[in-house]
């Protein structure tokens, strides 16, 4: 059994992630779990099963990211998800690029130098419009399970434009939609659309430098993932556990 060099904690809004690596910065073990009101005693309870899973003891340094990395007291250090997402994807893909995040609360876009480190970023945490919130958000309303989004709304050609810049509004004009007869798959296709754009805008601000790179749990979304590189004219890699590279990148830098 390979020993544990690190501890990446990945304390996110929606999903708490935890990976161990050994010496060398490959994965020997992670859990992903939906995040609970008390992250911190989450977290306690599952990094308390990786220690047991390896017999490792509490000096393995931890290193805390994400939307709740403050409120992990025994990490010994935290650090910005932008350090740790642009570390993971770097070691994951091996080449520098340009990085787009979806996660629940926040969107980023991260231009990734030679060194694995971020050269510059925006980050939409304002607005839940371009996040995987928006998504969630509109899934309930309309019925459709998360995982089948992507596929609902490429299974039609017909787009309903939405044109609100606000979850709240969108909803607004969801339900209106809908009051007209609007196919379920076609308000699908036009939400994708609208949260495509707005990521799609931060990418601009920023600079496309290729590979264009996706990583969040919205990259599992066949839908975001075609609009991407439809919009941009460019093709979107995926690292091998899109939802994992926050805290992976966290114990690389813990190692």
């Amino acid at each position: 059994m390979s020993r544990v060099a690190a501890i990446g904690i990945d304390a996110g809004s929606t999903t708490c992630k935890l990976v161990a690596v050994d010496q060398d910065g490959t994965i020997i073990s992670s859990l992903l779990e939906p995040t609970e009101p008390r992250v911190e005693l989450q977290v306690q309870r599952m990094l308390d099963a990786i220690r047991a899973e390896h017999g490792a003891n509490s000096s393995v340094r931890t290193i805390a990211t994400g939307y709740g990395r403050k409120l992990i007291k025994d990490a010994t250090r935290n650090l910005t998800e932008i350090t740790c997402h642009a570390r993971g994807v770097f070691r994951d893909l091996g080449c520098a690029g340009t990085l787009i995040d979806i996660g629940g609360q926040d969107s980023k876009v991260i231009q990734i130098g030679g060194d694995g480190r971020p050269v510059d970023f925006m980050m939409n945490d304002k607005c839940a419009a371009g996040t995987g919130r928006f998504l969630e958000y509109t899934a309930a309303r309309l019925g459709v399970p998360v995982p089948e989004l992507g596929a609902r709304a490429l299974s039609t050609a017909q787009e309903e434009p939405i044109s609100s810049t606000c979850t709240v509004f969108a909803e607004s004009e969801i339900i209106s939609l809908i009051a007209r007869g609007a196919e379920p798959d076609s308000i699908l296709r036009g939400l994708h659309r609208s949260l495509v754009g707005r990521v799609v805008s931060m990418v601009r601000n920023v600079g496309i430098v290729a590979p264009l790179m996706l990583s969040g749990g919205v990259a599992k979304n066949e839908a975001v993932r075609e609009m991407i590189a439809e919009a941009t004219v460019e093709d979107v890699i995926l690292p091998g556990e899109p939802q994992l590279m926050g805290a992976y990148g966290a114990a690389l830098l813990g190692i």
